[in-house]
């Protein structure tokens, strides 16, 4: 099982994802985890990373890219993987092609979670007050500007990639405002005909 989750930040990506890992035990991959994992195991990238982070500049595709292939060649990956948070754009959908290509590796399906950008603001408004009535420490870009930042970035860099992955014919969506349980069974009918 070889997935793509696309959406918005606060869409439920890393929830089903988290349940898809658990009920398959194939890794989710996110590539901040990846990057830092990378960085701390001191493989030849990760340390190109760190050079590019330690400037204060963003890390390359070229160096994401390579981190994502040799992450899939984890053992852990042999069964399946689910990428969260990559590709970013349809330059890194086009290399991560590539690099699936190159493995002999086929991508099951891209699956996008479809939500109201207003209805998202306000269920992020929601969990912040929830964390800090429950004495939690809240995130610092969980905040209505902040997040509207980050609805826009998507919208500009990574919405495209629908229209990328509709073409291949692999892109399949899923109500992102439904519950929890009715996403997850949605989800499920997608792999079981992919």
């Amino acid at each position: 099982m070889r997935l793509i989750f696309l959406g918005p930040p606060g869409a439920g990506k890393g929830t089903q994802a988290k349940l898809l890992t658990e009920r398959h035990g194939i890794p989710q991959l996110s590539t901040g985890d990846m990057l830092r994992a990378a960085v701390a195991a001191g493989t030849d990238v990760g340390k190109r990373a760190k050079a590019v982070m330690d400037a204060g500049q963003l890390v390359s595709d070229a160096i994401v890219n390579e981190i994502v292939s040799d992450r899939i060649d984890s053992p852990d990956c042999a069964r399946g993987f689910i990428l969260d948070g990559y590709p970013r754009t349809v330059p890194q959908a086009e290399a991560l092609d590539g690099i699936l290509a190159g493995k002999g590796i086929a991508l099951d399906a891209v699956i996008e979670l479809k939500v109201d950008e207003d209805a998202l603001v306000k269920r992020m408004e929601n969990r912040v007050a929830e964390t800090i009535a429950a004495g939690g420490t809240v995130r610092s870009d969980d905040n209505p500007e902040a997040f509207k930042r980050r609805l826009t970035e998507y919208r500009e860099k990574t919405a495209p990639l629908s229209s990328y992955y509709a073409s291949t014919g692999k892109l399949q969506t899923v109500d992102g405002m439904a519950d929890v349980d009715k996403v997850t069974a949605e989800i499920a009918g997608i792999l079981e005909n992919a």
